[in-house]
């Protein structure tokens, strides 16, 4: 049987039993030791499920104990360690250890000397004030928290669009396992590519209803909701809902159709078929009189028999799309392999897990034209940013290695701070000698919206900033964007040549479609960023593509999508 456990899933658990052992005071050096494994699990390249105990003791940090641990968890998806400890501490506590700001220490004082076991003990203490009277913690910190715990409301029920993927392909890759040649096609938000999904919808298509008991009994179903003849719903471990529905494959078109939505797309696709005495639903598109089937079987028949080109997913939120099929001009959208180059990325100069060196061999063997080395500025301490001096040295040895990697060129850059007042973190004619600057905010994000505002426009004009980095700091469901007046950045942009990036960590996706498409429709040139911390982040740019497809982006919009030597003169420096 294929494992349904992960790397991700393996480290998840890791970090659990790390963070039960911090609450519970245990010994430091082995709470070190399970964070270790969860960061080399959760960054590994190899399928750790795959592996056994002896392959994993050869792994740098990984100890006869600790590899014994991992197999268990790959195997069971639990191990007696965690189980040990959660009989010491209720589980709902790890939930509480979710919270934004609350670490494991806090947690075991909350615990320890409120009694707090749940979110709703949390918001109790809170809201009764008796958190501030804690050694260390204070009015500050306590509504630090019922603020966190509103957020969390908000999102609830939200997840990541690359963690919901991750789940989403573990469980159809399970499926095909169990029932080689299974047609499973994930519909819905998460095939429009949309920022956060809540439920998740697959479709099995021409399979009978025992397909449905299978799915229910996936290793990581948590319980089961519900089961009919054609649909079953189960809760994932981690909270996700996943709906399978099983489809007749004469239905399938239809299906993927209506099951992908939008809710707006669909209903003006529905309501241009009722004008025409047709019907549009999941099982097809029926000519009303004599219930005459019309299509069904791909959604490319249905939407030409609409009269229309066939829409990408990205593309389904009634934002004009079905307009632009209509007269033939949809653009043809960026596509992953348009990418030429990367050019945000850290290394072990400042807070990246991986060499130069390292980067630059990931990079070349994923056929990157160039790349560039863009470590942190001297304002980000706690990142070990670089100063003026270093910043140059470093530089120096990224230039160095140029021509070591066929095909591939190295710029040296840096992601250089927007300080409160916007002026630059580095001086001017350190940033004039290198090869290309991004500029980003990391601190003072309470500021007003003049403030935050200004202090980006102030950036955009210096004449050495080339990039404007991840432009709101929002962290989807952890954080909402820094109030900035978007419209003014934009143009500010366009009236100096400076490009705005889509930001590809997962929880960024900084710049949002709609504000990359107001860019695009602006003139603004957009950069699809990595902004790698190790050679495996590289490959998050797929899901700063999927923000830019649904920002109506092509190949031409993109700078890094371009040649190098085009690249380089487009960018501000340049000109």
């Amino acid at each position: 049987m294929a494992s349904a456990w992960d790397n991700t899933a393996i480290a998840r658990v890791l970090t659990e039993i790390a963070d039960l052992l911090e609450i519970k005071g245990d010994n430091p050096f082995k709470i070190r030791a399970y964070r270790n494994a969860a960061d080399i699990v959760g960054h590994a390249a190899e399928a750790v499920a795959t592996m056994d105990a002896a392959a994993l003791r050869e792994w740098s940090g990984i100890g006869k104990d600790l590899a014994q641990r991992i197999v268990e968890i790959a195997t069971t998806g639990d191990c007696t360690v965690r189980q040990e400890l959660l009989k010491e501490f209720p589980a709902s506590l790890l939930e509480v250890l979710a919270l934004q700001g609350v670490g494991p220490k806090t947690v075991a004082m909350l615990y320890r000397e409120l009694g707090v076991k749940s979110l709703a003990d949390l918001e109790t203490a809170a809201r009764g004030g008796r958190i501030r009277g804690l050694k260390g913690m204070g009015a500050r910190k306590e509504a630090l928290i019922l603020k966190a715990l509103d957020e969390r409301q908000q999102h609830s029920g939200r997840h990541l669009l690359a963690e919901a993927t991750r789940v989403v392909t573990a469980l159809i890759d399970w499926l095909r396992h169990e029932r080689p040649g299974l047609d499973v096609i994930p519909v819905g938000s998460l095939r429009r590519g949309a920022e956060t999904c809540g439920d998740v919808d697959i479709l099995a298509v021409g399979a009978d209803a025992s397909v449905l008991e299978l799915f229910t009994t996936y290793p990581l179903v948590e319980r089961v909701l519900g089961r009919g003849e054609t649909k079953a719903s189960v809760l994932l471990r981690g909270g996700l809902q996943a709906d399978l529905r099983a489809v007749a494959a004469h239905e399938r078109g239809a299906a993927m159709q209506y099951f992908t939505g939008s809710k707006a797309h669909n209903i003006a696709l529905r309501d241009r078929a009722l004008e025409r005495g047709w019907r549009l639903n999941e099982y097809g598109l029926i000519q009303v009189k004599g219930e005459k089937r019309l299509a069904g079987t791909t959604e490319e028949e249905i939407y030409r028999k609409l009269g229309m080109a066939w829409i990408p997913p990205e593309l389904r939120e009634q934002r004009g799309e079905i307009e632009a099929a209509l007269d033939n001009r949809l653009p043809r959208l960026i596509e992953a392999d348009d990418l030429r180059g990367d050019i945000h990325m850290h290394t072990t100069a400042t807070d990246g897990r991986d060499t130069l060196e390292a980067m630059a061999a990931a990079a070349a063997a994923r056929g990157l034209e160039y790349i560039a080395i863009t470590d942190h500025s001297q304002a980000l301490a706690m990142a070990n940013g670089l100063d003026e001096a270093r910043a140059l040295a470093h530089a120096e040895r990224v230039r160095a290695i140029n021509g070591r990697h066929r095909g591939l060129t190295l710029l040296a850059g840096i992601e250089c701070d927007i300080l409160a007042d916007g002026r630059m973190d580095l001086a001017d004619d350190c940033l004039a000698e290198l090869d290309l600057v991004i500029a980003s905010v990391h601190s003072s994000l309470a500021q007003s919206e003049d403030e935050m505002t200004a202090r980006i426009v102030r950036a955009i004009e210096h004449p050495h900033v080339d990039v404007i980095g991840h432009p709101t700091n929002r962290l989807l469901l952890r954080r909402p964007a820094s109030r900035v007046n978007i419209e003014k950045v934009v143009d500010a942009a366009a009236a100096n040549g400076v490009a705005l990036e889509i930001n590809s960590l997962p929880d960024r996706l900084d710049l949002s479609d709609s504000h990359a498409r107001l860019a695009r429709d602006r003139g603004v040139k957009l950069v699809i960023s990595s902004d790698a911390h190790s050679t495996a982040e590289l490959d998050g740019v797929r899901w700063g593509i999927l923000v830019a497809r649904r920002a109506w982006a092509t190949r031409e919009d993109v700078l890094n999508a371009q040649p190098l030597k085009t690249f380089r003169r487009a960018l501000k420096r340049a000109r």
